[in-house]
């Protein structure tokens, strides 16, 4: 295909070309594969700036996204490329190709540059979502940061930069810029835009912002950062977002609330405990979606209210194809248990057959967990409502799973998301947090949103 693009497509080319060090913060779906292979492209043989590229991203989007992006578009052909994935000795042969670029998947980081003994020798890196990057005690991290002053070019993708709020922001700086612009430390960091929030003693569960750090965070990074949203550039269907309340019985709110209270509820499949605030929140999702597991892995049932609503919803569809996202195996047990009856027309979605079937329209209910739902994949051709049975507490995660359908190729004029809430519960927490996340990344989107009207954009 010949290569037509949009003028925020060219601006973010040109930055890349011009700077050194790139953090392109692109909505999903707004191609910024084709944006980065696009201005390699041009480094590697226009400007001969670049020889050897290693490009670090999501298993899935390793094996399969990157090429299929250079075999789609005409002027990538001439890009050499391999993909290091796989056992140690595939990743080894792949990586001792004659290529241009080098696609590795993040999980293997510390093992090429700490275990493979090959040099490190790329002198420019890509690091697809660095959102992935943002914890500065991984070994990724640290991996990457002994190799990072080798590294001549830099650039970092994201459509998620602060998910869970700016403090995410350090690390994924830090893996860019070394901390020049967010400090060395993260003690620094916290010092000079943060304070304590919730404590026990001298233990700090959360900062808040100090007054002003905002802003002051966005203007360290502004000068090698361009953010932009798809609803600004690309004619995006529109999204609604719906919420399908259930309610539980006075039984089943006692057992909830015992749960809640006092961190053990006794089933008669067995004594289930929350040891802290983490595990109970994970108990609790378990009630809200109607079912547990109890201490020794068994499941106990609880309630089957959210089946009874995606049954209703599966009804009303009229045959309609419906994305259903789950969380927990046992949701997706009960699920299909459900849909046999019913003698729905389904599949999980975790096979190149399984997506080629719900594109093509085949099935009436696709299953997708939103862990293995995320980066480059595209599931718009097969529906537009997306039900979530399970919500999960990552923004990440949720706003890239309602990307699967809501992006560009969406051929229809609305997107719809449907939580099926039980009242009362968890899932009411969830959805707030979910809202509050989205409007801090939202305020860094803003804040650094490249001026592309000067290269004739909107």
């Amino acid at each position: 295909m010949k290569y037509n693009p949009h003028e925020y497509q060219k601006y973010a080319i040109e930055f890349i070309k011009e700077h050194p060090i790139a953090a392109i913060l692109l909505d999903m779906g707004m191609g910024k594969t084709s944006i980065v292979l696009s201005a390699l492209n041009e480094l590697m043989y226009d400007s001969f700036e670049v020889t050897k590229v290693l490009i670090i991203a999501p298993l899935r989007v390793a094996r399969n996204t990157w090429s299929d992006e250079i075999k789609k578009w005409d002027h990538l052909n001439g890009i050499r490329y391999s993909i290091a994935v796989g056992t140690a000795a595939e990743r080894l042969a792949a990586l001792k190709e004659d290529a241009d670029i080098y696609i590795i998947n993040r999980e293997n980081v510390p093992w090429l540059i700490e275990e493979s003994g090959l040099p490190f020798d790329y002198d420019l890196v890509v690091v697809d979502e660095l959102s992935s990057f943002k914890n500065w005690q991984a070994k990724r991290f640290k991996a990457l940061m002994k190799v990072r002053p080798k590294i001549r070019r830099i650039v970092g993708l994201t459509g998620t930069p602060s998910s869970n709020g700016l403090m995410d922001l350090f690390a994924e700086f830090k893996v860019l810029d070394m901390g020049e612009r967010l400090g060395r430390f993260i003690s620094q960091y916290r010092v000079n835009y943060f304070k304590p929030d919730r404590m026990n003693g001298p233990i700090v569960y959360t900062y808040k912002l100090l007054p002003g750090a905002e802003e002051r965070i966005y203007d360290k990074i502004s000068d090698i950062t361009i953010s932009m949203k798809a609803t600004d550039y690309l004619d995006m269907p529109e999204l609604l977002s719906t919420e399908y309340r259930v309610y539980l019985d006075e039984d089943e709110r006692e057992k909830y609330e015992e749960m809640k209270d006092e961190l053990v509820l006794q089933l008669p499949g067995g004594e289930i405990t929350a040891a802290n605030a983490a595990s109970l929140s994970g108990k609790l999702c378990q009630l809200s979606n109607g079912a547990i597991y109890d201490d020794d892995g068994s499941v106990n049932a609880f309630h089957e209210r959210k089946l009874d609503a995606l049954e209703d919803l599966i009804e009303s569809a009229n045959g309609k194809s419906i994305l259903v996202a789950y969380w927990f195996k046992h949701d997706l047990a009960r699920i299909t248990e459900r849909l046999n009856k019913l003698k729905v027309v389904y599949e999980k979605l975790d096979s190149d057959k399984s997506i080629a079937k719900w594109n093509a329209g085949e099935l009436q209910v696709g299953l997708i967990h939103p862990a293995s739902a995320g980066h480059g994949l595209n599931l718009q051709s097969g529906g537009n409502v997306i039900v979530w049975f399970g919500i999960t507490w990552s923004l990440e995660l949720y706003q890239q799973t309602i990307a699967r359908l809501w992006r560009q190729g969406q051929t229809s004029g609305t997107v719809t998301v449907i939580h099926i809430i039980t009242a009362g519960t968890v899932d009411e927490r969830i959805l707030k947090v979910l809202e509050m996340k989205d409007h801090t990344q939202s305020a860094l989107i803003d804040a650094v949103k490249a001026e592309v009207s000067a290269y004739g954009g909107k």
